[in-house]
């Protein structure tokens, strides 16, 4: 039996206990520049940072700017991408929002949340991974594991990421979003998965609602 999900919440103390357990969280992309970040973030969806990192070593070497990838028809872009899920829906959206940054913004990435998801396959995770990480603008994105952990934490109550990034933004420090966000992701990829979560290696256990509650189910069921 579950325990209910707290009213209050030690914030305080889960952000600095994440700011301890993770002082060099970052993101785990590989970029040299907000328009390689762009791509690298269109790529990442459904796939891991790792498989995007492999791709993108070779991809950004033969093809730096905008320019240069449409010099690629979308069955030449897609085969340089092949090992990213979806690569042929994210090849057509890549090289149409290259046509864009030539077009309207002079081959630079926008630095407006509007502008940016103004291109395509670039929602709102994606607008605020390149805003806060490119352009050092207070953003919270929330991929998977944002949303899994801060759940956990009890930091957000919702199954819509937009409702747990508006949870978030009330609750966290505008000031603290960059980098809290990337210590949610470090967490969630490093202990807090979203199966089998090493609860018992956790130093947010204290003040994780999730987790007494998977210790009191198995002190519950041990009693039985």
């Amino acid at each position: 039996m579950m325990i209910k999900k707290p009213k209050r919440v030690p914030t305080q103390k889960i952000l600095t206990t994440l700011e301890e357990m993770y002082p060099d969280a970052h993101c785990e992309l590989n970029y040299r520049n907000p328009f390689e970040l762009l791509i690298a973030t269109i790529l990442s969806a459904q796939t891991t940072d790792r498989q995007v990192n492999i791709v993108t070593r070779n991809l950004f070497a033969k093809y730096p700017t905008p320019e240069d990838f449409l010099t690629l028809t979308e069955e030449e872009l897609a085969a340089e991408i092949r090992g990213i899920g979806l690569y042929r829906n994210k090849s057509k959206n890549i090289l149409k929002t290259c046509q864009l940054l030539v077009s309207k913004f002079e081959g630079d990435v926008p630095n407006t949340r509007e502008q940016l998801e103004s291109l395509p396959g670039v929602g709102r995770k994606t607008a605020n991974v390149v805003l806060s990480n490119a352009f050092s603008v207070p953003a919270l994105a929330v991929d998977t594991h944002v949303q899994r952990v801060s759940n956990r934490l009890a930091l957000a109550d919702s199954k819509n990421p937009l409702e747990t990034e508006r949870q978030l933004m009330r609750k966290v420090p505008k000031h603290k979003w960059i980098d809290t966000h990337h210590q949610l992701i470090w967490h969630g990829r490093r202990l807090c998965h979203a199966r089998n979560p090493k609860c018992d290696q956790c130093r947010l256990l204290p003040y994780c609602w999730y987790g007494k509650s998977q210790q009191h189910e198995r002190n519950h069921k041990s009693i039985k």
